[in-house]
């Protein structure tokens, strides 16, 4: 297949998406039904959107979608997964730092992958073997070499307690960073990654439609991503570290191999 005609496909799905996500948030102020309705709906009108412009491009083609979306591939071995709205809880509070991330994976493995920033107008865009753009500039990721000069980020799981593993290893890496932050939206941290603006980011709750695309704009713009533990990243499986791929990678991962020592 031609992985440079999909991601165009894929790149008009996420404008739609973000759009109808922006349509959407104007309603926020209407009191007839709650933000997290609202939000619901946004959601499934972006996912439904996307799936839509995709299907038709591409029928014989599996799907899975946060909303409830799972289609296997009709005979083929594509499976495209689709995150309409990765940011929540930014989008429910008009913070703007949310997106559409649309990933396309074959035999296991991902091939293509946009993510689209509404707030910004910012398309990333990543081909395997081809590198990673941003409205169509190269990107790559930074040059710095060690936490003390870097800036990362974290995810934690919703309603988290104190003394929760991720906490830990938050505050565990906190004095070694120059800056931490914790930003809520996994898709754009990777982008951020790839583009160079932070050096790492980790997360052991995240689901594959929040990292997938990210994933692979990371590695092409040059960085790493791995689990936790430096072993071999698996888009099923809610554990992930990448960075700009300097020894700060090694340095973040035995940091969070024990958060409770």
């Amino acid at each position: 297949m031609e992985l440079e005609h999909a991601a165009d496909i894929a790149e008009r799905a996420a404008r739609e998406a973000g759009q109808i996500l922006e349509e959407w948030a104007v309603k926020f102020t209407a009191r007839e039904k709650s933000r997290s309705n609202l939000v619901t709906e946004a959601d499934f009108a972006a996912q439904t959107a996307i799936h839509q412009i995709l299907s038709r491009s591409f029928p014989e083609h599996g799907f899975l979608g946060e909303e409830g979306l799972l289609q296997p591939a009709a005979g083929g071995e594509y499976r495209w997964i689709i995150d309409p709205l990765d940011g929540t809880g930014n989008y429910v509070h008009r913070f703007p730092y949310y997106c559409v991330s649309i990933a396309l994976e074959c035999r296991n493995e991902l091939v293509a992958g946009v993510v689209f920033d509404p707030n910004r107008n910012e398309m990333f865009r990543a081909i395997k073997g081809s590198g990673t753009t941003l409205n169509g500039t190269r990107v790559s990721v930074s040059d710095y070499d060690t936490l003390s000069e870097s800036m990362v980020v974290a995810s934690l799981p919703v309603a988290v307690s104190g003394d929760d593993p991720a906490v830990l290893r938050f505050l565990k890496v906190m004095p070694v960073a120059q800056s931490l932050q914790r930003t809520g939206s996994a898709a754009l941290n990777l982008c951020y990654v790839a583009a160079g603006r932070m050096e790492g980011y980790w997360s052991t709750s995240l689901k594959p439609w929040d990292m997938a695309a990210g994933v692979l704009l990371v590695e092409e713009a040059g960085g790493r991503v791995s689990r936790t533990d430096g072993s071999a990243f698996d888009v099923e499986v809610a554990d992930l570290l990448a960075t700009n791929g300097k020894t700060l990678h090694a340095q973040l991962q035995q940091l969070l191999q024990s958060p409770d020592s």
